[in-house]
């Protein structure tokens, strides 16, 4: 088997870059058994087919890779050869450490702004049971990102997390075009509503919901309106209005932790917006 492979704490080329912790190129000759078996994977994982056709699985699910295949594998996700198989075949692999326990992806390495980091964080979040994509541009990437650990040549340093970068823009705006391509919007939106639902506390701005399903602010402002009659933003704030009903049955939650957990700044602009959208203060609508 012809390969190369950099570990971190163990291969020079990698001294300058903590978060990268492996970095593989690997070529197999031969059916190779036993080489890899499932596991849960505390970091992200990237691999790129070259040649041959790999079986494994992924989070359950079962997955024929061909050359021109993309599979990004999140933390807390199972990955393995079909029976602990690695075929015959040829493909990249790197290993990126993810922030904060896998919640926050991209670290301080990275050269996104904030915002982008969000939102790449969110639509693999939201996508990550189809992180298996056609993406023959990842290759020039990869190859480009093997030259320069390899070569260290001035800049070296700014490009590698640059092409680390790219890839994560590129998978992100594949996820969005794939979403579009096949999209069932009453569907999506479900699922949209789902996701807002789980971490109704974070201040979602239009640009981080639309991220969610892949969809620019424009086009996705349009939808929402004419699926549900209302602006993305007064959408949210009925959810967080429905969910503070139910939270208002439960006589022992204080109001402002409702409040706060359902998104409000405080117990006062609670109070305001569910009068508004009610006719009753938080504390007549729970007497009643």
């Amino acid at each position: 088997m012809n390969q190369l492979i950099l570990q971190q704490g163990i291969s020079q080329e990698l001294m300058h870059f903590p978060h990268i912790l492996e970095f593989t190129h690997k070529k197999n000759n031969t059916i190779q058994l036993n080489s890899f078996n499932s596991n849960v994977t505390d970091c992200i994982c990237m691999y790129y087919i070259l040649e041959g056709k790999f079986s494994w699985m992924i989070d359950l699910q079962q997955h024929t890779l061909y050359p021109g295949d993309f599979a990004v594998v999140l933390p807390g996700q199972r990955i393995g050869g079909e029976n602990g198989i690695l075929n015959i075949g040829a493909l990249f692999g790197l290993k990126i450490s993810a922030e904060d326990c896998g919640k926050i992806l991209l670290g301080k390495w990275s050269g996104l702004t904030k915002k982008e980091k969000l939102s790449i964080n969110q639509i693999l979040l939201v996508n990550k049971q189809q992180l298996v994509l056609k993406l023959k541009e990842a290759q020039v990437l990869m190859h480009n990102l093997q030259l320069e650990l390899q070569n260290e040549e001035v800049g070296f340093y700014t490009r590698v997390n640059q092409l680390l970068d790219e890839l994560f823009v590129l998978v992100s705006r594949q996820l969005i075009r794939q979403n579009s391509s096949r999209r069932d919007f009453p569907q999506t939106f479900l699922k949209l509503e789902q996701t807002l639902r789980q971490n109704l506390a974070h201040q979602w701005t239009v640009e981080e919901m639309a991220a969610l399903i892949g969809m620019g602010t424009t086009a996705f402002t349009e939808k929402v309106k004419n699926y549900s009659g209302f602006s993305p933003l007064n959408y949210l704030i009925n959810i967080r209005i429905t969910e503070a009903t139910k939270l208002l049955k439960k006589n022992e939650v204080n109001v402002t932790d409702i409040a706060l957990s359902t998104g409000f700044y405080s117990s006062q602009h609670f109070s305001t917006t569910f009068k508004k959208l009610t006719g009753y203060t938080p504390s007549e609508f729970r007497k009643k």
